[in-house]
């Protein structure tokens, strides 16, 4: 909690990132929504929900003594009745959020390697460059963590979307009834199963560790524990 200062501005520049993705997706998809409505947007206030993105992870930050904390951002609208292709334009939408996430994850982690480059070139600098690159570090778990959680099959999240195209349409349709409940469903999987809920982002965990092995040579101080 102390390295709020550190990963609060991260994770909320790419939680925007990962909405805007969102939207200019659909945008090239054939659906202008979010923005006619002024969510193609990296402005934060344009993406915060009162509810998701302020009261609700405090609500539980508080309750939990910092152990627990789960929000989100103001999903971006769109509508897929106007997607040139239906079933590629809602799969490419709903992957758009994802690739972004990958994509920040590595630059987090290059510009991570460049700052500790740069604070042994320039040592007097060492102890700003060093709060930066422990920045980029927390970028990138933050990301690999909101790109690996969004494609858990549980609807509304992304990957749900994905899913949703790949089942006989029948199923589909029960399927997708589920998002009425989807929040709900995944706030129990966290709260009562955590140990199926840490196989299902243990790939963020695996690629966040390798990023670190990689990074830990230009390290300016300990890379932060997740």
């Amino acid at each position: 909690m102390q390295e709020i200062p550190l990963w609060l501005p991260v994770l909320l520049f790419s939680m925007v990132a990962h909405e805007y993705a969102h939207g200019y997706a659909a945008l090239r998809q054939g659906d202008p929504t979010a923005y006619m409505l002024g969510r193609l947007t990296f402005n934060p206030l344009k993406h915060i929900d009162p509810w998701m993105t302020i009261a609700l992870p405090l609500l539980l930050g508080v309750s939990s003594g910092g152990r627990f904390i789960f929000g989100g951002a103001k999903p971006v609208p769109v509508n897929p009745r106007n997607y040139r292709s239906y079933r590629r334009g809602d799969i490419i939408v709903s992957l758009a959020g994802v690739a972004t996430n990958a994509a920040l994850a590595v630059a987090c982690l290059m510009v991570g390697i460049g700052l500790g480059l740069l604070g042994d070139a320039l040592p007097a600098a060492s102890g700003t460059l060093a709060l930066l690159q422990r920045m980029m570090f927390w970028g990138i778990w933050l990301n690999l963590l909101l790109g690996f959680f969004n494609l858990i099959p549980i609807p509304p999240l992304d990957g749900s979307h994905v899913l949703y195209h790949l089942l006989p349409p029948a199923l589909g349709l029960q399927y997708r009834a589920l998002s009425q409940y989807g929040f709900l469903i995944l706030l129990a999987l966290m709260l009562f199963f955590r140990g199926l809920f840490g196989v299902l982002l243990f790939p963020a965990l695996a690629l966040n560790q390798l990023a670190l092995h990689v990074a830990l040579p230009f390290a300016l101080m300990p890379p932060p524990t997740m």
